[in-house]
């Protein structure tokens, strides 16, 4: 493949083409920015009541997407789901404050702790949500609730009718459920709440033909409520999870710099062919940028060159950058693929302006760094307590003995700094989840396990990967080093 562009040219549509801002609750999504994997159609379908992902693989992304009726059309086409084209939907929890529709984080947390049933709250909403016209008329949730509770046949009549009327006009009531992980920040609260969502959710799927939910989660979040929803379990048959395979982050990127509203963007089409344009100007990648590894590893390496260094033995660009993003789960999410990218970028055009690649290998390696930092910024601001555990770790280095971990939680009376840091949040009314096991070190190992923050090697040790090691200065030997400071 030849290139009309030089790595200037190339640095320019990089640094204008990719997103700055990587937070899905700031950034709302874009006919040009909807990027459709062939691995989420099943997340779409009107069907699939529970959409499992981690953090920063999409679920809020598609959340909003659905919200919004363009580009609910757009997914329509891509995906080849027509049904998406009949839906009428609205949201029954999230991050932006909504209170018409829901009530927000302190109100409900007020709610809950006051003893408000989980069920009796979201069947308010659900209510809400169907116009019931009575709840029209009340203002606060609390007194919402109370009346849908001191009126179950007119509940039931409600959802009846609104499942009538949806089939007489030829629609689907779909009501989303997402950023659950603000709900409450005691576990234990979370998790209930969850399963209150769950189990409206199956009801509406076992007693209803119109009207459904999709719920968006974290999988051990939906791990947490199925003990206090049993029949949760039910839904798992037509669950779907949000999964980025090494193609579909290639994907992403290269639909970003073919559809950015410039000149070198429109060359970047010419030269790699095969581009179709559709709904307003947006353009979709030919199938070889989206599925086929060869042709994606050539086109990235006009861009960033063939190796980590001065042959294959440093590493494969294509293939060392998504390894070394993986969780502990072999999961990339594209928020830390498109961060590292980006700083990438920046480092080259800052110190290597002169490279023959758009993107030198050194910069690759800061932009692991950074999506390292960005990582756990996150973990620090949505799972606190996994940056308490991870805390006393550092210093040491991967892989590690299980007994070592567990003695240095023991030195560093781990279960009592998880208590101290609940509390404090509790104090200052901050919503986040916590561990469900803080003092059974073995399980909490597992827990971390299961958010992809630690894995377990066959002969039993205990790995972190890079994307959470680097920050959390723990070491690896022949590693990517953790980041000096002003790096």
């Amino acid at each position: 493949m030849t290139t009309a562009l030089g790595p200037e040219q190339y640095r320019t549509l990089l640094s204008a083409a990719l997103p700055s801002a990587q937070d899905a609750d700031t950034v709302n999504p874009t006919v040009h920015t909807l990027f459709t994997p062939d691995s989420h159609r099943l997340a779409l379908h009107v069907d699939t009541t529970v959409v499992r992902g981690g953090r920063g693989v999409g679920k809020t992304f598609w959340c909003r997407s659905l919200l919004d009726t363009k580009l609910r059309s757009v997914a329509a086409e891509e995906y080849r789901i027509d049904r998406l084209n009949h839906l009428d939907v609205s949201a029954g929890y999230g991050a932006q404050l909504d209170p018409r529709r829901y009530p927000g984080p302190s109100e409900l947390r007020s709610l809950v702790d006051s003893g408000t049933r989980p069920y009796d709250l979201w069947n308010t909403v659900l209510l809400a949500a169907l116009g019931q016209q009575e709840l029209q008329k009340i203002g606060p949730w609390g007194e919402r609730i109370a009346w849908v509770r001191e009126h179950p046949a007119e509940r039931d009549r409600t959802i009846a009718e609104a499942d009538q009327q949806a089939r007489s006009e030829g629609i689907t009531r779909v009501v989303l459920f997402d950023a659950l992980e603000h709900l409450h920040w005691d576990r234990g609260q979370a998790d209930r709440l969850v399963a209150g969502i769950l189990q409206l959710a199956l009801e509406m799927r076992l007693g209803t033909r119109h009207i459904r939910c999709k719920i968006f989660i974290r999988p051990d979040m939906f791990d947490g409520a199925l003990l206090h929803f049993p029949d949760a379990s039910k839904l798992t048959s037509n669950a779907a999870s949000l999964q980025w395979s090494t193609a579909n982050l290639y994907g992403l990127f290269f639909h970003y710099l073919g559809n950015h509203d410039s000149e070198e963007s429109a060359a970047f089409r010419r030269f790699t062919s095969g581009w179709t344009e559709r709904t307003e100007g947006r353009h979709v990648p030919p199938s070889t940028l989206l599925g086929d590894k060869k042709s994606q590893a050539d086109t990235f390496t006009v861009l960033a060159g063939p190796y980590m260094g001065a042959n294959y033995r440093k590493g494969i660009t294509y293939t060392w950058l998504p390894n070394h993003l993986m969780d502990g789960v072999e999961q990339v999410s594209p928020r830390s693929f498109l961060n590292a990218l980006v700083k990438a970028v920046e480092v080259t055009s800052a110190q290597y302006v002169a490279h023959e690649y758009a993107i030198h290998h050194e910069g690759i390696r800061r932009g692991v760094q950074s999506a390292s930092r960005t990582r756990v910024d996150e973990i620090k601001e949505d799972l606190p307590w996994v940056h308490t555990a991870i805390g006393p770790l550092a210093g040491q280095q991967v892989p590690i003995d299980q007994d070592t971990v567990l003695g240095l939680w023991t030195d560093a009376d781990l279960t009592r700094l998880l208590s101290r840091e609940a509390d404090r949040r509790s104090s200052v009314e901050e919503v986040r989840t916590g561990p469900r096991f803080a003092d059974d070190y073995p399980r909490l190992i597992d827990e971390l396990i299961t958010l992809g923050v630690m894995r377990r090697r066959k002969d039993g040790r205990i790995d972190l990967p890079d994307v959470y090691r680097i920050a959390f200065s723990i070491g690896r030997k022949g590693g990517v080093p953790a980041p000096k400071v002003q790096a």
